[in-house]
């Protein structure tokens, strides 16, 4: 017996949203390489440059990376690189957390952050971007 599936609009469009809230991996890659590769390495058991090394950030707790000398407001953020903490510090480190050592001024489009923080999720034992939460 052949079954056609059919699904709502709705269904479909909600499908789409998801499949765009979760951030287009090839395209934080090379913008990783293109704003975030001369300070930091991405790769399992690479070293530390001039910021830590960023496999495996989300989930991590802020200024924890081994051998990296972190400034004190990193330090003592007190938070985990959840996806919309990261989301929130590319859009403007010093703003997030004044006094942290990173130049870098910020993703002025918050979609280019989130391609970013999907490709950095992919950096995992697993590699599966971050799910989006409910606060992005």
């Amino acid at each position: 017996m052949d079954r056609v599936l059919s699904f709502s609009p709705a269904f479909v469009i909600a499908l789409m949203v998801t499949a765009a809230q979760a951030g287009d991996t090839v395209h934080g890659k090379a913008l990783f390489t293109a704003n975030c590769s001369v300070c930091h390495n991405a790769d399992k058991d690479g070293a530390n440059k001039i910021g830590p090394n960023l496999y495996g950030v989300i989930g991590r707790p802020a200024g924890t990376h081994p051998g990296f000398n972190y400034s004190s407001a990193m330090k003592s953020a007190g938070l985990a690189w959840t996806p919309d903490k990261l989301a929130a510090y590319l859009a403007g480190p010093q703003k997030m957390l004044p006094g942290v050592k990173m130049t870098f001024a910020g993703f002025g489009n918050p979609s280019d952050a989130q391609d970013v923080i999907s490709y950095l999720g992919t950096l995992k034992d697993g590699g599966q971007p971050p799910a989006r939460t409910a606060a992005e």
